[in-house]
């Protein structure tokens, strides 16, 4: 079922890389940025990218989480906090927030691979105690690189998606097998997110000790049900 979904940070790399892909499988979906040309002009190049069939729109931030039945944040953990207060009176109820944040940081001149401690557990708990009441939050997609989800070929990743609300993570397992190649898995309660996003250190370290970009992780012995 196509749904609106807007995408907060949607000109970096990671939230063009999930439109673009969710846009080929047929959703519809706006760019949200700070800067509203900025995002026309993402929107633009993905439509002119995929074809005639791309629904994607570019507008910002408050009005892509206002507009929009799911929203997602791509936005670094510098700016997190400050976003989601600057959107406290947009949000409809009954929208899902699914968050892709990684509370990471580098050491001087080197990778983000260095984990900050966030007060609520992780960078997930920290949206759903921003967020107003009917507003419903998951965690995801913080283990598949911008680059793979960028190109064209199926993912090798499996999709940790964890939620305490049984719809969020439903649209969200819907959302993560709608790019090819990729798998959803049931990661248990929000307060998981704090492991999943830890996850993303070691991933980057191993991307660069094996000089790869496209590290991911796949769960074993899973029945075909999940």
């Amino acid at each position: 079922m196509s749904r609106k979904i807007g995408i907060l940070g949607g000109t970096g790399p990671e939230g063009s890389g999930l439109a673009y892909r969710w846009a080929r499988a047929g959703e519809e979906i706006v760019i949200g940025s700070r800067d509203t040309q900025r995002a026309a002009e993402t929107a633009a190049q993905l439509c002119a990218r995929i074809g005639g069939a791309a629904n994607i729109a570019g507008a910002d931030n408050a009005t892509a989480a206002a507009q929009c039945e799911v929203v997602v944040l791509t936005v670094p953990f510098a700016g997190h906090a400050a976003l989601l207060k600057q959107l406290k009176s947009v949000w409809k109820p009954g929208t899902v927030v699914i968050d892709t944040t990684v509370p990471l940081a580098a050491a001087v001149g080197g990778a983000a691979t260095r984990m900050l401690g966030v007060w609520q557990g992780s960078a997930a708990e920290q949206a759903r105690e921003l967020l107003p009441e009917g507003v419903s939050v998951a965690s995801a997609f913080q283990n598949l690189g911008a680059e793979l989800l960028s190109g064209d070929e199926d993912v090798d990743c499996d999709i940790l998606v964890c939620s305490d609300d049984a719809r969020a993570k439903q649209i969200t397992s819907e959302l993560a097998e709608l790019i090819p190649g990729a798998r959803a898995i049931n990661g248990g309660k929000l307060e998981n997110a704090r492991i999943v996003e830890s996850l993303t250190a070691l991933l980057v370290g191993i991307n660069i000790r094996y000089k790869v970009h496209g590290a991911g992780i796949r769960f074993t012995g899973l029945p075909s049900n999940r």
